[in-house]
């Protein structure tokens, strides 16, 4: 009797289409004919397809069954498929790098965004919508200096804080107002407290004298 245990298998390239479809992609490549062996490819799509459903969520279904398929064969079957067939160097080759945004961010406890949205409302004609956005700033501003348990930072400090980021373009409006920290905050949650355990009545249990 011949054993085939999995440590004697061949390494899968994309283990999550199971073992037999590894076959199955094996076996196409020995079919001579070329429209049996397209045919049959076709086919193994279809049931790579069934098998891996989390992909009908992506852009192009089918172009990335195909790559899987030519993936699987370990770039050496022979078919015309409806897609160019990827190279082997997909598999090596480094992801593309993410840029990021350069520059040091002077009020940190601020953050990035918060000085991405003031640069926005410097652009914007003064007026009540801008005013009306500054004040949302400012009083986003004033709660992030709260979650960094900046107490000391007062709302006149805020206001001029957002006046040097925008670089002199913003005027605070004159009736401007920030709401409270509690506002902004929420409601501190309440410890859970202990469960104590109630002491018996005694006299409940204690017969009549």
């Amino acid at each position: 009797m011949i054993h085939d245990y999995n440590t004697q298998r061949n390494r899968m390239a994309l283990p999550e289409y199971g073992r037999n479809v590894q076959k199955m992609v094996e076996h196409i490549k020995t079919i001579k004919d070329r429209d049996e062996r397209n045919k049959a490819a076709r086919t193994i799509i279809q049931i790579m397809g069934n098998l891996n459903p989390n992909l009908r969520d992506s852009g192009d279904v089918k172009h990335k069954l195909w790559d899987h398929l030519t993936i699987i064969a370990d770039f050496n079957l022979d078919i015309d498929p409806p897609y160019p067939q990827p190279k082997r160097e997909i598999l090596t080759e480094k992801p593309s790098r993410v840029e990021y945004q350069s520059g040091e961010v002077k009020y940190l406890h601020y953050g990035r965004v918060v000085t991405m949205m003031i640069e926005e409302a410097a652009k914007m004609e003064e007026g009540e919508e801008r005013d009306y956005l500054v004040t949302l700033i400012a009083n986003q501003m004033k709660k992030a200096s709260a979650s960094w348990n900046r107490g000391n930072i007062t709302d006149e400090v805020i206001l001029k804080d957002l006046v040097e980021i925008s670089g002199n373009k913003i005027t605070v409006p004159a009736n401007i107002k920030l709401l409270e920290v509690k506002e902004l905050l929420g409601p501190k949650k309440k410890k859970p407290q202990p469960r104590q355990n109630k002491p018996l009545n005694k006299r409940k249990y204690q017969g009549k004298h």
